[in-house]
């Protein structure tokens, strides 16, 4: 069933201290006529890139790095930001330069990717980057990344592992395999 987006009256930034700095309220009118307040966080900059850098059509490149969320060394693909005045293909080039090492010859923007749409405005885009060849920049992270090589006909393995949770990267490896398969 198709709907009429809800009418927007009004969009209220709060203020309550330095976690509500980007939160804001929406006074909505839903078809029905229902008027209710919804809260949704409003992103940050420009975005963000995932990153699935490919050696081979079957072997994708992970990095372990620490994870201060859940306080240990977590596996998953190249992520960051997207800076001002960057499309998502740079992006992705120069964090696969900062976190594993690698530039790119050839990246592709899949599609993008919310965490939790019903109230966050951020989007990741999906870019696979293929051709790879080794180049360093220097990163934010406070330690040289572990490059680890994992082979995509074994996601059913990685999918399972404690140290591998991000939603983004599982979501990604699974999209990029069935990219692989269907425009092979």
């Amino acid at each position: 069933m198709s709907r009429r987006l809800p009418i927007i009256h009004r969009v209220t930034e709060r203020s309550g201290g330095p976690l509500e700095r980007n939160v804001e309220e929406l006074d909505l009118e839903f078809s029905n006529g229902e008027r209710r307040r919804f809260h949704r966080v409003r992103a940050d900059g420009h975005g963000a890139v995932v990153v699935v850098p490919l050696i081979d059509d079957d072997t994708v490149l992970l990095v372990r790095e620490y994870a201060a969320g859940v306080h240990r060394y977590e596996l998953g693909l190249v992520k960051g930001r997207i800076d001002a005045g960057e499309t998502p293909e740079q992006a992705a080039d120069r964090e696969l330069k900062e976190e594993a090492g690698f530039g790119a010859r050839r990246v592709d923007v899949l599609r993008s990717l919310t965490q939790a749409p019903l109230y966050m405005s951020h989007q990741s885009w999906l870019v696979v980057a293929r051709d790879l060849y080794p180049e360093r920049l220097p990163g934010d992270e406070p330690e040289e990344l572990e490059v680890v090589p994992w082979k995509l006909d074994a996601l059913d393995q990685l999918m399972l592992r404690e140290d591998f949770s991000e939603g983004r990267s599982l979501a990604a490896l699974f999209i990029v395999r069935e990219w692989l398969r269907t425009s092979a």
